[in-house]
């Protein structure tokens, strides 16, 4: 139970009725209360208003000891004073004070030994649910003695007005206090930022306490097989973890300490744009009642076009897991036997799937590359490539040679088997060739599962040096040799040859005199 005195430490004053971990009815009425839709589903739906994704030139970091001395300064980790923070700090706390507000006390992290208290304090009935969603939710012995190890003060309907005069890059601001373990949101009602402010935290406890943290899902097979999947967004990560034969640990963010590996969050937050049951059961089966769907278009009977990306094509549902048949109920498992990167190669260069030695491991886990194609951002004509370290660049408050160190370390302790995976094109760049076929690539994945793909005699590819089975149930072999999919193989061997210029300009950051590695001998070489 929240006492005044824990509102009086929260900072916040005359507060009318306290919605301390509401129930998913409660909040359900109250959203109803609030104008907010129901599908036919039975899921509910919000608009997130002008900000359908997250802000990331708004997010900053206080500039202050000790943590300054950890975190990598630059265009991912702004900084600002504690002085602004205080300023803005005392808008959220004036912002949610003199009226009803919602508080929700969860878990970051299913391991005992890893895991965060936080305490999300909104006045807005949707986004108590999203992160009652997306965390992890305690038990009721657990919530008479919960104590927040963070705050998030989400005042979403605030805005710094003088944003210039505290050199800021605009009216909205996503702030962390690591040193006050606190956080403040004004500006943007997206819940996004609740949950990756929560993933960046964890991103710098975590490493700092010896253990890794990560931008992945996980899942777990019947003899106790844990498998990794890092990816950007539209890569598949959530998809092609959530296998009916195993048993899902999680859909996005996970940390891997001495006991094995285990999620963060209590849900799923998976893209819905495109979604179709027959191709996706298990995520389009989890949209029901207590989900909640962000920006997505429906008719006058509660019906999704998921088709139609007219708001956003970053339409997405939160659910919680327990809405997956197969989720991991202690949603942790061992150390992981398999660790798959995907790549949504839009260029055609990389095999369907790839085995990698520990060096290549590291080395594609810091370029962490994907490509985005025509469509999904104004502007964009053609494939271009996407780098971001360790696959979540955003979300790192350290240096990613912290986290690339870490894994190497984890992967040589555990003997772990690492892919490539490019679940993008074949046979050709973006609008020649064409998309790696779903079913192709759950064959690439489900060889790995099952350990089948060591039977295969491999090849290697040229520039690139990439291990490939030459053979494999399910795939075409054609496609398996990148090179021998396209028509045009001049055409090829320029674009192979334009990609690896790319990776190779990328890793150029990571070449310092006092790096404790080089990994770069791992990647593509030109002439």
């Amino acid at each position: 139970m929240v006492t005044v005195a824990d509102l009086e430490k929260l900072g916040l004053s005359n507060v009318q009725k306290v919605f301390h971990n509401s129930s998913y009815d409660f909040l359900r009425e109250k959203e109803l209360e609030a104008g907010l839709k129901q599908a036919d589903n039975g899921a509910m739906m919000v608009d997130t208003g002008i900000f359908t994704g997250r802000s990331p030139k708004d997010k900053f970091f206080v500039n202050q000891s000790p943590s300054n001395k950890y975190i990598a300064w630059g265009d991912i980790n702004f900084e600002t004073t504690e002085e602004v923070f205080d300023i803005l700090f005392e808008k959220a706390t004036e912002q949610l004070s003199n009226k009803d507000i919602y508080i929700q006390d969860l878990f970051c992290g299913a391991s005992d030994a890893s895991k965060k208290n936080v305490r999300f304090v909104t006045e807005i009935a949707w986004q108590a649910h999203f992160v009652k969603n997306m965390f992890i939710r305690p038990k009721e012995d657990e919530i008479t003695s919960f104590s927040p190890d963070f705050v998030v003060y989400n005042a979403c309907k605030v805005v710094d007005d003088e944003w210039e005069k505290h050199n800021l890059h605009s009216e909205v601001f996503v702030v962390f206090n690591v040193e006050k373990n606190v956080a403040v949101i004004g500006g943007t009602w997206y819940g996004g930022e609740m949950k990756k402010g929560i993933f960046s935290m964890m991103n710098y406890w975590l490493p700092l306490e010896g253990k890794l943290s990560m931008h992945c899902s996980a899942n777990v097979g019947k003899e106790g097989d844990t498998a990794l999947f890092f990816g950007l967004s539209g890569t598949g990560k959530t998809t092609l973890s959530a296998d009916p034969k195993r048993n899902l640990i999680g859909d996005d963010e996970h940390g891997w300490d001495e006991h094995g590996v285990f999620n963060f969050e209590g849900g799923c937050y998976a893209k819905t744009i495109g979604l179709k049951g027959e191709n996706e059961p298990e995520i389009f089966g989890a949209i029901r009642e207590n989900a909640l769907l962000e920006n997505v278009v429906a008719n006058d009977a509660g019906v999704v076009d998921y088709d139609d990306g007219s708001k956003t094509e970053n339409t997405r549902v939160s659910y919680p897991i327990e809405h997956i048949p197969n989720h991991e109920p202690s949603l942790q498992a061992g150390h992981p036997k398999n660790i798959v990167f995907l790549s949504a190669d839009a260029f055609g260069v990389l095999p369907p799937v790839s085995k990698l030695t520990k060096e290549q491991a590291m080395y594609y886990f810091l370029s962490g590359y994907t490509a985005k194609v025509a469509g999904t951002e104004r502007g964009i004509t053609e494939p271009v490539a996407t780098f971001s370290a360790c696959f979540g660049e955003a979300f790192l408050p350290l240096h990613p040679t912290v986290y690339a160190k870490l894994l190497g370390e984890k992967i040589d302790s555990h003997d772990v088997n690492v892919f490539l995976v490019n679940t993008g094109w074949t046979g050709g760049a973006y609008g020649v060739g064409e998309r790696m076929s779903l079913k192709a690539t759950r064959a690439c994945i489900d060889a790995i599962m099952d350990g089948s793909i060591h039977d295969s005699e491999f090849a290697t590819t040229k520039t690139f040096g990439l291990n490939f089975p030459t053979t494999l149930p399910g795939v075409d072999e054609k496609v398996l040799n990148p090179k021998n999919a396209w028509e045009d193989k001049e055409e090829y061997k320029k674009t192979r040859d334009n990609l690896a210029k790319l990776y190779i300009e990328n890793f150029k950051k990571y070449l310092k005199e006092d790096a404790e590695f080089d990994y770069s001998v791992a990647g593509p070489k030109l002439p």
